[in-house]
């Protein structure tokens, strides 16, 4: 308390005539709508335009056959082919068990990958912006928490955008249960009931994760309960936040406080352990082979910094609009710094994960970045960088770029994207193989899915005051000044 009165003290005073705090509501217009959903209509016809081009482009393979074993077999030859430029002459032995592994990943014993290409990659678009959109919509739950959790006051105009992305979170629940029983076998390997008891050890080893306490390749009885688990906590500790936000609108107090402040540091708990398992079961067990004990904190990174962009975004756009009295250019400062801030944590995350796979130099660890920067992913995986790192750390370096709308508005975006592209490429190389792309079918999705989420983000804006004005560090984030 201390440390807030001094803060507040040497900040350049505020009249009480300067800031409006009563109810500022979000007016969600007929205008917005429409062009929210001619965004969704567009992202659909590009979709459809991308799967008929897919299919007329000779993209379905033999149910069982020839052709998917042909292809299967040369795409190892060329994986095989970068694995003796990149392991050393001596590593023959070693290098010989990676392909072994890489060839059962590509080739999916032969009759794994029956579907039609096209299909495939269908599915695995549709996942890729499920996991990307829930991850967002925890993210904004997060951010909510952790203010409470923190006592920060400087936010206090501002929390309740991001505390709107967690009404996404059932849509991301249904869309996840029905991708996983329409396409679970096209997107997870270890799903294909062949694997296990053949010789397979990993696999066999790592049964139990998915199957326990059922039978290897039956139904994954303990994935399944993990997945229920854990949206049922967030969406429900969601909901309880969100009220008792609400309610500070009617009871001047601080009992409200309290109690998110206290619900707060439970979300925060069970966050911790619950979203690093969500990124084993739903991003890494796509390459079940490979694992990397870093991969919890990478996915949470790139969560992380996306929904920090987004929120940014939207501050910055509402603001423009004539919203949100009380942000001054130093909340937008501040959400710059985060954005600036954790691309560099991002950074060092992925610097990480791949400088300790790449020093220790195990054919079963390297393999899963030898598939990525070689060949059919080259290009994305620098752009990855390019975008997620270089871009926003360059631009956004000075102070004056990270208060600067215009610049927030092209910066953030960029990064949105760039960690969609991230997750693309988490996704893709696992469930496609060298199949993979980026056409009309990828673009349309992203629209559709961006579309949706922002309707749904904006609809549930518009329902509640855009501040809770009862705040009890309103004053402070009036006066806040960096």
């Amino acid at each position: 308390m201390e440390n807030r009165f001094i803060r507040s003290n040497i900040a350049k005073p505020i009249k009480s005539n300067q800031v409006d705090t009563g109810d500022e509501r979000y007016e969600f217009t007929s205008k917005a709508k429409k062009n929210l959903l001619i965004t969704i209509i567009v992202g659909l016809v590009l979709a459809v335009i991308g799967v008929i081009a897919l299919q007329s482009g000779g993209g379905h393979q033999d149910d069982h056959g020839a052709h998917a074993e042909a292809v299967s077999n040369d795409n190892h030859s060329g994986t095989e082919d970068a694995s003796n430029e990149h392991y050393a002459a001596d590593d023959h032995g070693d290098e010989s068990h990676a392909d072994a592994h890489s060839h059962d990943e590509h080739s999916g014993h032969g009759d794994h990958h029956g579907s039609p290409t096209w299909l495939k990659r269908l599915y695995s678009n549709l996942w890729i912006n499920t996991v990307f959109f829930a991850g967002l919509g925890l993210i904004g739950v997060f951010f909510f928490a952790i203010q409470y959790a923190a006592q920060a006051g400087w936010s206090a105009g501002i929390k309740r955008i991001p505390l709107a992305f967690g009404s996404w979170l059932p849509i991301a629940f249904i869309s996840m249960l029905v991708l996983f029983f329409l396409a679970g076998h096209d997107l997870f390997h270890w799903t294909h009931a062949d694997l296990y008891n053949s010789g397979d050890h990993v696999m066999d080893k790592k049964a139990p994760f998915f199957y326990w306490p059922l039978e290897a390749g039956t139904f994954p009885a303990f994935w399944f309960i993990r997945l229920v688990l854990f949206f049922t906590v967030w969406y429900w500790l969601f909901t309880k936040l969100r009220k008792l936000a609400l309610s500070e609108d009617l009871e001047p107090d601080t009992n409200k406080w309290f109690k998110m402040r206290g619900l707060s540091a439970i979300f925060l708990v069970f966050f911790a352990f619950s979203s690093s398992i969500a990124a084993w079961d739903w991003v890494m067990s796509i390459d079940p082979h490979w694992f990397s004990t870093m991969f919890g904190w990478y996915n949470f990174a790139s969560w992380w910094v996306a929904g920090l962009a987004l929120t940014t975004f939207l501050v910055v756009t509402l603001k423009d609009k004539g919203y949100l009295a009380i942000v001054n250019a130093n909340h937008i400062h501040d959400l710059g710094k985060f954005v600036f801030a954790f691309s560099i944590f991002w950074t060092y995350i992925w610097f990480s994960q791949f400088l300790l796979i790449y020093y220790a130099h195990i054919p079963e660890e390297t393999i899963y970045f030898v598939e990525r920067w070689k060949g059919e992913y080259k290009g994305v995986f620098y752009f990855n960088l390019i975008i997620n790192f270089f871009f926003p750390f360059f631009v956004l370096m000075t102070r004056d770029s990270k208060r600067h709308a215009r610049i927030l508005k092209v910066v953030c975006p960029a990064v949105v994207f760039g960690h969609w592209m991230d997750f693309y490429l988490m996704i893709t190389p696992g469930t496609m193989k060298y199949d993979g792309g980026f056409g009309f079918l990828e673009v349309g999705l992203i629209m559709v899915f961006l579309g949706s989420f922002l309707y749904v983000v904006l609809n549930r804006l518009a329902k509640a005051p855009l501040y809770a004005k009862n705040h009890p560090m309103l004053q402070e984030s009036l006066h806040h000044h960096i």
